[in-house]
């Protein structure tokens, strides 16, 4: 195994599954998304060394590829009609899921589903990836306050759309957190 694949799988180990999300937020269905994380990690896996800041790099190359992949006609169509008909793909479900929890995982799914593509696509950046707003911003082009924003915004509309769901549950999970984030100062926390 050379140096260039071992990287690469570490990486791919470790995001995977968040790039398919975030090419959901982005609008792709699963099988494209599943599609441009393969075509992203065979172009990093013919580069001969590991860039700086490889999860950014993965991240950023992966949404340029999302973004091309998005712009013909019959793909956005298809995905279109997709993005509300199949929304309930974006988490993966785990057998052992109560129906409490599969109820709260598909409300916030819709929920999720119903935000603009910018407060979508920045929650899904910040909560599933754990970027900081700079690194939000510096991956979208945009300031760092602008993905703020977007972040407050898309949890208010979040919170609002779940609201009256209940749900308890020890562990942290993303999903399970969004209806109870807390607005400190005017900024989510």
């Amino acid at each position: 195994m050379n140096d260039s694949s071992h990287w690469c799988e570490c990486i791919y180990d470790a995001k995977a599954s968040e790039l398919i999300l975030y090419g959901r937020a982005l609008g792709l269905s699963h099988g494209e998304a599943e599609d441009v994380v393969q075509e992203t990690f065979l172009a990093m896996m013919r580069s001969e060394t590991a860039p700086a800041q490889p999860e950014n790099y993965v991240v950023r190359s992966f949404r340029n590829r999302a973004l091309n992949y998005r712009r013909t006609l019959w793909r956005r169509l298809t995905r279109e009609f997709e993005a509300f008909a199949d929304a309930h793909h974006w988490f993966e479900k785990s057998p052992e899921q109560s129906g409490e929890e599969k109820a709260l995982q598909e409300a916030t799914v819709r929920a999720l589903a119903e935000l603009p593509l910018e407060q979508r696509e920045v929650i899904v950046l910040k909560i599933w990836h754990g970027r900081t707003f700079d690194e939000i911003g510096g991956l979208l082009e945009i300031s760092p306050n602008t993905a703020a924003g977007r972040y407050r915004y898309g949890l208010q509309k979040l919170k609002s759309r779940l609201n009256g769901v209940a749900y308890e549950r020890t562990e942290r999970e993303p999903f399970a957190q969004l209806a109870s984030t807390p607005v400190i100062g005017g900024i989510a926390s």
